[in-house]
């Protein structure tokens, strides 16, 4: 509790659960390339493969990814708060960088990333947006068996500039997140000093412009007509 408290004990936690979703997202990620097919099946088979697996393991997943998402969000608005009243706040090491926009907005592009995902959740997991189209709804041949046209259910959404245009925006926004959150961790764990932090500061820029170009790609193609269903 006395770790919880303290300033330095929560901007740990909020990098520890903040890498984790980084690592999500990476994973999220080359789950989501199959789309190209460059998986037998393409991505019906590999959302195939995801609830296939053990009922239990997939809640106690679930569970665990809205835990640390909870946690990374809560004490980010409470750091948030308590550093704009004025409170002496400060890293494990001495940061020497410029203040960026991506750092000075990093509430703000948080709290976009988080109605982002309820977003996404709603369109893909819940498939309450365009139930006309919901992939459970819509089952395709694969492997002998009938399955989910997760593939047919993305290229529907997608079509529609409005959602592009949404998933899209949600890109820069998340690049903007990252591109300030993956080097801060290094600086809040202490893992970082004068000669190393601007290696790790292109370093973050790097991962999260992978991530925003792997992610916007989805969209983009299947809109221009280039990936179809």
């Amino acid at each position: 509790m006395q770790f919880i408290s303290s300033s330095i004990g929560r901007k740990i936690l909020m990098a520890i659960t903040g890498q984790a979703m980084v690592l999500f997202a990476v994973v999220h990620l080359l789950g989501n390339s199959s789309i190209f097919g460059w998986l037998n099946g393409g991505i019906n088979a590999y959302a195939e493969h995801l609830h296939s697996m053990p009922l239990p393991i997939i809640i106690g997943f679930r569970l665990a990814l809205l835990a640390m998402v909870c946690i990374h969000i809560w004490f980010g608005i409470q750091l948030t708060i308590e550093n704009r009243g004025g409170r002496p706040r400060q890293y494990a090491v001495k940061s020497t960088q410029k203040a960026t926009f991506a750092s000075e907005n990093m509430i703000w592009t948080g709290s976009l990333i988080g109605l982002f995902i309820a977003y996404h959740l709603a369109h893909f997991t819940f498939q309450v947006i365009n139930p006309e189209s919901a992939a459970l709804k819509n089952l395709v041949p694969l492997h002998d068996q009938m399955v989910p046209n997760v593939l047919g259910m993305v290229v529907a959404g997608f079509k529609n500039f409005f959602v592009s245009f949404i998933y899209a925006g949600a890109m820069v926004t998340l690049f903007l997140h990252l591109s300030h959150g993956i080097q801060s961790f290094f600086q809040t764990i202490g893992w970082s000093s004068d000669k190393s932090q601007p290696i790790l500061v292109r370093l973050g820029t790097l991962v999260a412009l992978g991530l925003f170009l792997g992610y916007v790609t989805i969209p983009l193609t299947i809109f221009a007509g280039i990936l179809k269903g």
